[in-house]
């Protein structure tokens, strides 16, 4: 009897410290981590050199070291199985906070979240949500429109040209919302996308960027990671809007200004719900209201009257009076996608496959 006793009490011993210590409640919901104890990784596509997307993310990432969190990441994590690899690896090595910050490692994401029902996994741009995955994302889009009324106010010709990465929904939506921008302040402008099909590579980036100002363009926007475009804006003398992170001193005779990320609003706060033992899995996708994104500081290069038309812009954006993705709106071969006093949903809105009334190009 005593043996039996003995055995029940060693299941139940073990039981307990699975629950409180291997992160689960047995609920299914992943227990608090202890600061000493948290060891977060990141997954960028790129470099943090680049100046754009993964130098913004790992900025995210200082602010938690500041905090005085462990922290780790891997630069130049393709989107094949090879995301997988290392995020195995990674859990292996003992994070238990994992945030691959890049679209395309979301279905490495998801197949090996499944096999670490412990580790907390976090995925940028993306849609997966399980009992240990969530999703987050800025609204760029708000931030993007606003660089849109920049653009048309700074474009003498109205023939704007933008420098597009990979044709999914979050590409899409950016590239509606600053033409929708655009045309708020001259209706006849048009938003030319030539697609890179790349995050980053500074050559094509580059190459895209001058075929658009050899096809009349006086203002180049971009969604890509390095600054080329802005670089070829400088030296053939016409402007540019840049993406990510402040990048005037990489180009100060074309550089107006960019929509921007702030990483670290969403990480803080993540990290703070898993020591609080608060965190659930779900899709944070805050914007300008939250401090989330924002328009970086206007340069001297842009015309007298930009930043009041901006200003006055935010404040409706914020305070829910100017809806952006709001009927009616027409797609660019005049066909009616939203009507009259209809507003997009967030689904419709992560699923973006079509382009407004004045960009010129094609998806797919």
């Amino acid at each position: 009897m005593k043996r039996i006793l003995a055995a029940l009490l060693a299941v139940m011993m073990i039981a307990a410290v699975c629950l409180t210590g291997c992160g689960s409640s047995g609920s299914g919901k992943l227990a608090a981590i202890k600061k000493e104890d948290l060891k977060v990784a990141f997954l960028y596509v790129g470099t943090i050199g680049d100046l754009g997307y993964s130098f913004a993310h790992n900025q995210g990432r200082l602010a938690l070291e500041e905090m005085g969190i462990t922290t780790t990441y891997v630069e130049n994590v393709p989107e094949t199985a090879e995301c997988e690899a290392t995020l195995r690896q990674l859990c292996d090595e003992g994070y238990n906070v994992i945030y691959a910050t890049s679209f395309g490692h979301g279905e490495w994401v998801e197949k090996v979240a499944k096999d670490y029902p412990n580790v907390y996994f976090g995925h940028a741009t993306g849609y997966i949500q399980s009992d240990n995955t969530e999703n987050y994302m800025g609204r760029v889009y708000e931030a993007r429109y606003l660089a849109g009324i920049v653009a048309a106010m700074n474009s003498e010709s109205g023939k704007i040209g933008y420098v597009a990465a990979m044709q999914i929904p979050e590409v899409v939506r950016g590239i509606n919302a600053f033409t929708l921008g655009v045309r708020s302040v001259n209706p006849d402008a048009t938003v030319e996308v030539v697609w890179t099909n790349t995050w980053f590579d500074v050559t094509i980036e580059k190459s895209a960027a001058l075929e658009l100002i050899n096809k009349g363009c006086d203002l180049i926007a971009q969604h890509c990671d390095s600054t080329a475009p802005q670089l070829a804006a400088q030296e053939k003398g016409v402007k540019a809007i840049g993406y990510n992170t402040p990048t005037a001193d990489a180009a100060p005779k074309a550089y107006l200004t960019a929509p921007l990320f702030h990483w670290d609003v969403f990480y803080k706060s993540d990290i703070e719900s898993i020591m609080a033992g608060k965190w659930e899995p779900k899709t944070y996708w805050e914007g300008l209201s939250k401090g989330m994104v924002s328009l970086d500081d206007l340069t001297d290069n842009c015309v007298a009257g930009t930043k009041e038309a901006v200003e006055a812009a935010q404040a409706k954006i914020i305070d829910g009076s100017l809806v952006i993705f709001g009927g009616e709106l027409k797609d660019n071969t005049g066909a009616v996608r939203v009507e009259a006093g209809k507003t997009m949903t967030d689904d419709e809105l992560q699923s973006f496959d079509w382009f407004v009334e004045g960009v010129v190009g094609k998806i797919g």
